[in-house]
């Protein structure tokens, strides 16, 4: 299952929304990107939504485009539910509970796929369970999009990624900053190619994949 995203209090007493600063950061740097690759129309599954403020944002940036949040977390899945109810527009629709790790997932259509910040806030099995699920879901061209801090060999890893790494390492030793080029070969071995990378604010990385 992946790990828990780093929320802070909900908005008011008794409200279930979650809020995460990160989203405020990265959401229009993200949606940038996501113009030049997501399709017109169809539906987009969002892995490991968190407090759901990234699929609000994108359903109102798509307005042709479904997005459907999913994350394994209870707490999530409330605050996703809680946003779209207060907030959302018609086609962000309801969570559902997908634990990436595992080995089936609801059923669900995707003409697109986003994960943002799982990959390194995740056991590895997260990594690979997202790999196999987006190759069985994802038709030939579609896009695997993911957002987050990486490693690249042969590319000095920023100062603050490694403090990132070592304090993800001190929460879960099975979390961490990934070598990108493990994650590329994770996804050749589910059909998925390396499209594109884009460097991001902050050290990140934006990484698209193609299905084959």
């Amino acid at each position: 299952m992946t790990g828990p995203q780093p929320f802070v209090l909900e908005p008011g007493d008794g409200d279930r929304r979650r809020v995460a600063p990160h989203v405020a950061r990265n959401a229009e740097v993200i949606t940038d990107v996501l113009r030049a690759i997501l399709p017109e129309t169809g539906r987009v599954l969002e892995i490991a939504s968190g407090s759901g403020e990234h699929a609000l944002y994108f359903a109102r940036a798509f307005p042709g485009l479904a997005f459907q949040p999913s994350d394994p977390d209870p707490v999530a899945l409330a605050s996703i539910e809680a946003w779209r109810e207060a907030e959302g527009p018609v086609n962000l629709l309801p969570p559902i509970q997908l634990d990436a790790s595992a080995a089936q997932w609801p059923a669900v259509q995707a003409d697109a796929i986003l994960c943002i910040n799982m990959v390194h806030i995740s056991p590895w099995a997260a990594t690979e369970g997202l790999m196999a699920g987006a190759g069985r879901l994802l038709a030939p061209g579609s896009p695997l999009y993911l957002y987050g801090a990486y490693r690249q060999r042969g590319v000095e890893t920023a100062p603050s990624n490694e403090a990132f790494h070592a304090s993800l390492r001190s929460r879960n030793p099975e979390w961490g900053v990934r070598d990108l080029e493990d994650v590329v070969t994770e996804a050749g071995r589910h059909g998925l190619r390396l499209d594109m990378i884009v460097p991001m604010p902050a050290n990140n990385l934006s990484v698209i994949f193609r299905r084959i």
